[in-house]
């Protein structure tokens, strides 16, 4: 079973920033999960909300905010005080820290209330310009983007369900990809053991748990997201 660690190792470090990043590139396992979001003047950053707010000192949508306004908030004392000198990062600043390792990257387009128009082909030109497009997964919500990604750029793409759908497998055909995240209860409803049977590739988030880590490998899960990957790779190891 694949691990990806959850926004970097965001159950010690705090999440989506370089410190987390790090921690998960000195770690022998598959790969990391990203999320971005486009600031005001289009630049592609990491983090998880929508708003600033939980995760930094500052207020307000990454949407209505400048790369620079971006850089000049502290994400990082949230967490704990050491990490106070943390600032959101880029994509590109991500990539830099995987350049020479052999994770995979799976970056989510967030779009929680708020679309980004351009984010799946900014995210996708990027990655081909780094040299990463062989080692990016594309995840998302919002499954009309997914549908584009697989149509149009023909890069590995997965959807994204936290709800239990009936014959989710059928329905990620429809969208183009086999490859289906699902949330941690609903890896264990017969939607999921369904779209194993007819050959998806399931992971399950967010997967912390050891005793639920066994139970989605007894089924046949692919991969999990783990906000501890240290943890999970001493135990599947």
């Amino acid at each position: 079973m694949k691990i990806y660690a959850h926004r970097g190792c965001s159950g010690t470090c705090p999440e989506n920033t370089l410190a987390a990043f790090r921690a998960a590139a000195e770690l022998p396992i598959t790969g990391v999960e990203i999320d971005v979001h486009l600031t005001k003047d289009n630049e592609i950053v990491v983090i998880h909300d929508e708003k600033v707010n939980r995760t930094t000192n500052g207020r307000g949508y990454i949407k209505e905010m400048t790369l620079k306004e971006v850089k000049e908030l502290d994400c990082g004392s949230w967490y704990a005080e050491e990490w106070s000198d943390e600032k959101i990062p880029t994509l590109d600043e991500v990539f830099d820290i995987f350049e020479n390792t052999t994770h995979r990257l799976n970056i989510e387009l967030k779009s929680d209330v708020f679309p980004y128009d351009g984010l799946a082909d900014k995210v996708i030109d990027l990655a081909t310009k780094r040299g990463f497009i062989n080692r990016i997964l594309i995840s998302s919500f919002n499954h009309e983007d997914i549908q584009s990604v697989v149509q149009g750029k023909k890069v590995e793409s997965a959807i994204l369900t936290f709800e239990v759908l009936v014959d989710v497998y059928d329905y990620a055909r429809v969208i183009g990809t086999k490859r289906i995240h699902v949330s941690l209860p609903s890896a264990f409803r017969r939607m999921t053991t369904d779209a194993l049977r007819k050959g998806a590739i399931v992971y399950t988030y967010t997967v912390n748990d050891i005793s639920y880590a066994e139970e989605l490998q007894k089924i046949g899960v692919h991969g999990i997201f783990t906000d501890y990957p240290e943890k999970m790779l001493a135990y599947l190891s």
